[in-house]
């Protein structure tokens, strides 16, 4: 019964270290996969601006927040190494506001799906001054019971 105890323990203590492992590994293959699509937007803007026959503004604009997606994302894995394994909120609210944006930028067809997305965005924004306004450590005597 010991063995079988000491086993458990072990695996315990290995499985986490394990999982977190391949974690890291994944964020920094996609990390390495969105540096590859931010310099492939790059690209597509320095194409759009030296083409002369397409002014297709709507598409840039689109393209602009897509790489902007991009480095968000890529600013996002990178805080989160620097944050000892923690994707702090505000991030994934920012990434929302701007692929809600985008989504309105590209399909603006319907007035009631432009006018939902626009309260999308609104209820992210309130998110991110709520989340403001809150203290981003939380005082220790609140959650100590005297």
């Amino acid at each position: 019964m010991e063995q079988v105890k000491r086993n458990f323990n072990f695996l315990l203590r290995i499985l986490p270290r394990t999982l977190q492992l391949f974690l890291n590994v994944t964020l920094v293959l996609l990390a390495t996969i969105l540096a590859i699509l931010l310099v492939k937007e790059l690209l597509i803007f320095g194409r759009m601006l030296v083409d002369n026959g397409s002014h297709d503004h709507q598409q840039f604009f689109a393209n602009i927040l897509l790489f902007f997606l991009y480095f968000e994302f890529i600013a996002m894995i990178v805080k989160y190494f620097k944050e000892q394994y923690h994707f702090p909120i505000r991030y994934f609210l920012y990434i929302g506001i701007t692929a809600m944006i985008r989504l309105i930028i590209v399909e603006h067809d319907s007035a009631l799906n432009t006018l939902i997305n626009s309260l999308v965005i609104l209820i992210l924004i309130v998110g991110y001054f709520i989340l403001n306004l809150t203290p981003r450590e939380r005082p220790e005597r609140i959650w100590r019971h005297s």
